[in-house]
């Protein structure tokens, strides 16, 4: 077994990456995001490690252009001033390079969603935004790649580390920006690891997801007259119950959020005009384009169903008889990939050589950038990292990591390193 445990140094490097806001500019699109100067102090730590920067800035404006590049990301870029120059990724690299098979990659994200938590390290706990997606892992991560070091000499000489630490993960951006273009350039190995809270299991899928936006545009209308108008509030509320009741069904490879609602802010006045949006995700291209077609029967037998309830009631006749003309959907995301692979001899691997708990094969997965690992060749992908997204509040007031799971994460990411090097000995 090899102990890990996190140095003054390590401590002080999370302390230091959680003081510096990196909230992408989706989140915060007035935002100043510090993802450059997070990601150099990230390559100074690792250049002790022996870790050279192979690359730090932004992609090409190109990859925008790309089919599946979610709408507000397009829309983002094209009203932000540098959108993409504000918001890099890093690429390191331990040892010369060396052909994928001889090679580990890691993914990590430095940009988090936006809400500042006050960042300290008290009782074995560090606290602030990004303490557990995925600032902490990515302190972890270099502490076990320490210890690897340690214990395997090989590693760095005979057998290559890649490190990317991207943007472009949270808000929405699904790694267009930040992951895509680096797993296309060829900053990938044989066993690639995407560092996200797994609870120390290494799960091999990843869900995509797409966005829907249900549209009213329709006539306002006074308080005094609500039968003058639509009442797009009274028709985008019954159509996000009958959503929530009807669609989740048809998800059997992933989950459906029926998500924020907005028509106005006055009291005295009915807006004809909103929005809902919807958030899907999916385990396969065939399980998206399943969800794609029922959520259009799901609509129109919403549409069918709110005309016959309201029809008779004279303020929302109106919108009854015209509910289907003024409402449409409009798909802000989708057609993104979904990584599920097997790969007995990475398995076996993680698994009896290395001591790694497997995600349980019932249990759903959830979305990240490793979808762009799906069809890369000779590369086998998992998603594995410290805490729970929900027990640790990732995304929430009071987002946490504790000490003793970023070095278990660390222990286990030396023990992976290790066999990993030992079976590449064994087998050159």
């Amino acid at each position: 077994m090899i102990e890990v445990e996190l140095t003054p140094a390590d401590r002080e490097l999370l302390l230091g990456l959680l003081r510096v806001p990196t909230v992408g500019l989706l989140e915060e699109p007035e935002g100043t995001p510090g993802l450059w100067e997070a990601q150099s102090a990230y390559a100074d730590a690792a250049a002790e490690l022996g870790f050279t920067t192979v690359l730090h800035g932004p992609p090409k404006p190109e990859v925008l252009d790309r089919p599946g590049v979610p709408e507000p990301v397009r829309r983002a870029a094209a009203e932000l001033p540098g959108f993409l120059d504000r918001q890099p990724s890093l690429v390191l690299r331990l040892g010369p390079p060396l052909p994928r098979e001889r090679t580990v990659m890691f993914n990590v994200h430095l940009d988090t969603v936006a809400g500042w938590e006050p960042p300290r390290f008290e009782d074995g706990r560090f606290h602030g935004r990004g303490a557990i997606d995925a600032k902490g892992p990515a302190v972890g991560l270099l502490t076990g790649i320490r210890a690897a070091l340690a214990a395997e000499p090989a590693l760095g000489d005979e057998v290559g580390v890649l490190i990317q630490a991207v943007a472009g993960e949270e808000g929405g951006a699904m790694g267009t920006f930040g992951t895509r273009p680096l797993v296309e350039d060829g900053h990938v190995g044989r066993l690639n690891v995407f560092c996200e809270p797994t609870g120390l299991r290494w799960l091999p899928r990843s869900t995509a997801s797409m966005t829907a936006c249900v549209r009213v545009d329709g006539r306002d209308a006074i308080d005094d007259e609500p039968d003058a108008g639509h009442n797009a509030t009274v028709l985008l509320g019954f159509l996000a119950q009958h959503l929530a009741a009807e669609l989740p069904a048809a998800a059997s490879d992933g989950r459906v959020c029926v998500a924020g609602l907005h028509t106005g802010d006055l009291h005295n006045r009915v807006y004809g005009s909103g929005r809902l949006l919807l958030n899907i995700s999916y385990g396969s291209p065939e399980g998206g384009r399943r969800m794609e077609r029922a959520l259009d029967e799901a609509l129109a037998s919403g549409l069918a169903a709110f005309a016959r309830t309201f029809a008779p009631h004279r303020d929302q006749a109106r919108t009854a008889a015209d509910a289907e003309a003024i409402t449409t959907l409009e798909w802000l995301k989708r057609g993104l990939p979904a990584l599920a692979g097997s790969d007995p001899w990475a398995e076996e691997l993680l698994e009896r050589r290395a001591g790694l708990v497997p995600w349980p094969a019932g249990e759903p997965a959830f979305t990240c950038d490793a979808i762009w690992m799906q069809d890369v060749p000779g590369a086998f992908t998992v998603v594995y990292g410290p805490g729970d997204l929900g027990a640790n509040n990732a995304h929430a007031a009071g987002e946490h990591a504790d000490a003793a799971d970023l070095e278990h994460f660390a222990a286990g990411v030396a023990r992976l390193l290790t066999s990993f090097t030992r079976s590449r000995s064994e087998h050159p």
